[in-house]
């Protein structure tokens, strides 16, 4: 590696430029912006390294078409509809970036790994190294590994997984790098192309020797962390890399650098929610110390790239938003923003989007220089909810499949201060193909401007703790579910934004609690405002997301009405006053900015 000095340097990209010498360099700071990176990237899509595959039936429906079909290993129908046809071409990447550039995105954030790339990689160990088209044997390590109950639910994922991975086998065998094409098909359409590593995937944890998402040196108990797990969290997925290893720093900046030299990108992002483990709990101020100077080798890099292609290439991490306990794992986020490392940060939940995240706390933390992404994740909570029509019931919705749940997560988060809205795991609504549940894209289209947002529909929550998909200690700490005694009430607050009185909108506010509870008086107050005692008992959401309408036979909802007028721009406190006799479990709180009704 080089050795660098730990003197921190202002990106070149960053300095004023005398506009009568094309790219000569000054020490100059600009004071045109304190963030010239969300000047022109408002609007950021982080695509996952099967954003291409997930639905080729969309992308291609000339040549993909879904059927069911005999199963030629049981000689059986299959109960569910297979993907056939083919094979899978470069015309799929070249629709997802037109779909992107149409629905109004001006950054497309491609992800180029997970342990291993997932790109035909001239550095590091690739996903299919060692394949051959058909080959089940090659995925049996990684599905045994998975809990199947039995083996016929194996082999039909093994169904699955062979066919899937043969998409990226045709691009293979035509001697296309999908990686490589992203770009051409982003400046073909004037999108932005920036790429994102994952610094520590663990989609393999369950079988590292046998699982082929595994890359060799995770494979390498002597390459692991070993304290980052306690309790009955589950330790392989804690097991991650330790970036306390000179071979590990080694490995992950040879990755980097082939991406960033490689290929025609003008962006990279970090990525620590995939997962956030790096160095061993209560790193010393020397390991964190020298962390910090890697990740200013890899400013190094991407500087040196600014220079030779004459476009910045800004440089940035998404992270929890806890950024003191990232700091216990060697990550000083708030000094790699304050020297000017790095220019974004994207601080976000693991899978939940979030409603309440403190980018005014993280303003004050990281300085007005920094770009603060708000990052839409794919699930608003993991609150359980059922599409009746077809008897269904889904642990979590997805929220790309409601326009109402998308405005109101990214108005609370421009309404807070954020620069930005990256979204993430946008694409998953899709990939389940479930009847009436499709991605909306078109919802996408200026949401990253707070006015375009006022005076429509929204659909708020509230994230909820203990359940799956929380990844503690790293998430933001849930304030639901709690529990009201008799005489108690509580303050819940969420970020939001506020509505024109002219739009002729109301605000409801619903307290999702279980169904058995015996509740008798239940006021609530919003901002303040005389505790409302006026309430309907209700089984339904307060909007539909896709198919899901209505909650699971176990909670029940009761909704308050309330003059739109009280929603503020930032923090809005919701008061629940338990004032019968029994005990009372707040399961979640959802709110609708709606038409007012009589």
């Amino acid at each position: 590696m080089l050795g660098l000095s730990s003197t921190p340097v202002l990106p070149t990209w960053l300095r004023a430029t005398p506009t009568s010498t094309p790219g000569a360099i000054t020490n100059t700071i600009p004071s045109v912006s304190p963030n010239p990176v969300a000047q022109k990237h408002r609007n950021l899509f982080n695509g996952d390294t099967c954003i291409y595959f997930y639905n080729p039936e969309y992308s291609q429906p000339e040549d993909f078409t879904l059927k069911r079909v005999i199963n030629p290993r049981t000689g059986k129908l299959n109960n569910t509809p297979t993907l056939v046809g083919g094979p899978f071409s470069v015309k799929s990447i070249h629709w997802y970036v037109d779909l992107l550039a149409d629905s109004g995105i001006d950054t497309f954030i491609i992800n180029a790994n997970a342990s291993r790339a997932w790109y035909p990689s001239k550095t590091m160990p690739s996903l299919l190294d060692g394949y051959k088209r058909g080959d089940r044997d090659f995925f049996r390590a990684h599905a045994t590994s998975q809990g199947f109950k039995d083996q016929e639910a194996m082999e039909a994922y093994l169904d699955w997984l062979v066919s899937f991975m043969n998409l990226y086998q045709d691009l293979l065998d035509a001697g296309v790098d999908w990686l490589a094409e992203t770009p051409k098909a982003c400046r073909r359409r004037k999108i932005s192309p920036w790429v994102s590593i994952r610094m520590n995937d663990m989609h393999g944890a369950r079988n590292f020797e046998g699982s082929f998402f595994n890359t060799p040196l995770l494979t390498q108990k002597e390459m692991r962390l070993k304290n980052n797990w306690y309790g009955y969290y589950n330790s392989p997925t804690r097991q991650g890399l330790n970036y306390e290893r000179q071979e590990v720093r080694d490995f992950m900046f040879a990755q980097i650098r082939e991406v960033v030299e490689d290929y025609d990108f003008e962006g990279l992002e970090l990525d620590w929610w995939r997962l956030p483990l790096c160095c061993e709990p209560n790193a010393s101020p020397q390991t964190v110390a020298m962390m910090t100077d890697w990740f200013r080798q890899i400013r190094a890099l991407t500087e040196r790239q600014a220079r030779k292609t004459g476009r910045p290439f800004p440089l940035g991490m998404r992270i929890p938003g806890r950024l003191e306990i990232l700091k216990e794992i060697g990550l000083d986020v708030v000094t790699l923003c304050q020297e000017g490392t790095l220019d974004f940060i994207a601080p976000s939940g693991f899978w939940c989007t979030t409603w309440d995240m403190p980018y005014d706390t993280l303003r004050k933390q990281v300085g007005d220089r920094v770009a603060i992404y708000g990052v839409i994740e794919d699930a608003p909570n993991t609150l359980a909810t059922t599409d009746r029509a077809r008897d269904y019931t889904q642990a979590m919705r997805y929220l790309s499949a409601s326009p109402e749940l998308m405005r109101a997560n990214a108005a609370g988060k421009l309404a807070m201060g954020a620069d930005g809205i990256e979204w993430y795991n946008f694409a998953c609504t899709d990939q389940p193909r479930l009847p009436g549940q499709k991605a909306d894209y078109s919802v996408i289209k200026d949401i990253h401007q707070l006015d375009s947002l006022r005076g429509r529909p929204k659909h708020y929550s509230f994230g909820i703790g203990g359940q799956l998909n929380n990844y503690l200690p790293y998430e933001l700490p849930a304030q639901l579910p709690a529990i009201l005694y008799n005489n108690a009430h509580h303050a819940f607050k969420l970020a939001m934004c506020a509505e024109p009185i002219q739009a002729g909108m109301e605000l409801v506010v619903q307290i999702i609690v279980k169904a058995d509870d015996d509740v008798t008086f239940l006021p609530v107050s919003v901002n303040s405002s005389w505790p409302n005692t006026k309430r309907e008992c209700v089984e339904s959401l307060l909007f539909p997301c896709g198919p899901l309408t209505h909650f699971t036979k176990d909670h029940v909802g009761h909704i308050f009405r309330f003059p739109v007028s009280l929603v503020r721009d930032g923090w809005n406190e919701v008061l629940v006053e338990n004032a019968g006799k029994n005990p009372v479990t707040v399961v979640c709180i959802e709110l609708a900015i709606r038409p007012k009704t009589d």
